[in-house]
């Protein structure tokens, strides 16, 4: 006996909310494992979704991944949650360090401003560069990501040069991402533009996933390595105790 339409459109549902969940790409054997259901259920399932522009296969391959137009609607949400909920923690940055305060997350093995927050009235502050992208490898915010998201491998990574100071040297960069795990918050001196200087600690939900990286940024000439330690300390307390109230 056939399914009704009803609990077909129930089990369309569940699958694409497995898939929406796994937030990377699935196979329908490993769907129908999760879900129970049987292959071919799923296949005609698969087949409806995709009908209807909610999935499609990645490349030339069977694994299944929302489709582009969906992708961007999820993580439009999820980006809108993020900055809402971290509003007030870059606030609160802000006023510690009176350096411009941000919060980057992981796009596509790059470092996405998503939000920045400065309400300094200096004449010369850090450009408004929320929505614009920049390597992993070459500020503190990007380490912080890379060093706090096992997906990302080293040695999938381009590094690039843009200054003297950028890390070009996998082993290098490994002994840095040790040292972030380690002391909790990483420094990025001059690497992708000479003249800024960044400071970023792992921020964690309630539930304790990794979100991002927050931190500031700000002109060399006010953030000597010293300052930008002792702010590294600060900041990676302001943190911790930000989701325990």
């Amino acid at each position: 006996m056939q399914n009704s339409p009803n609990k077909s459109f129930k089990k369309g549902l569940h699958v694409l909310k497995e898939i929406m969940k796994a937030n990377k790409p699935v196979t329908a054997n490993t769907l129908c494992q999760k879900l129970e259901i049987d292959k071919s259920t799923m296949s005609r399932l698969v087949t409806t979704l995709m009908s209807e522009d909610f999935i499609e296969y990645k490349g030339d391959s069977k694994e299944i991944i929302l489709s582009d137009i969906l992708r961007k609607i999820v993580f439009k949400n999820d980006r809108e949650k993020i900055i809402e909920k971290t509003a007030a923690l870059l606030d609160q940055i802000f006023h510690l360090t009176n350096e411009a305060a941000y919060i980057y997350i992981l796009d596509n093995n790059l470092a996405l401003n998503l939000n920045q927050i400065d309400m300094s009235t200096r004449v010369l502050k850090t450009r408004d560069s929320i929505g614009l992208h920049s390597p992993l490898h070459a500020n503190a915010f990007g380490k912080v990501l890379i060093a706090f998201t096992p997906e990302v491998k080293i040695e999938s990574l381009e590094l690039t040069k843009y200054t003297s100071y950028t890390i070009t040297c996998k082993t290098k960069l490994q002994k840095e991402l040790d040292l972030i795990r380690e002391r909790g918050y990483s420094i990025g001196t001059e690497e992708y533009e000479f003249g800024l200087k960044s400071v970023a600690v792992p921020y964690f939900d309630k539930q304790n996933k990794f979100v991002g990286a927050v931190g500031i940024s700000g002109l060399s000439v006010r953030l000597e390595d010293e300052k930008l330690h002792k702010f590294g300390q600060e900041i990676f307390k302001l943190v911790n105790s930000y989701n325990q109230r």
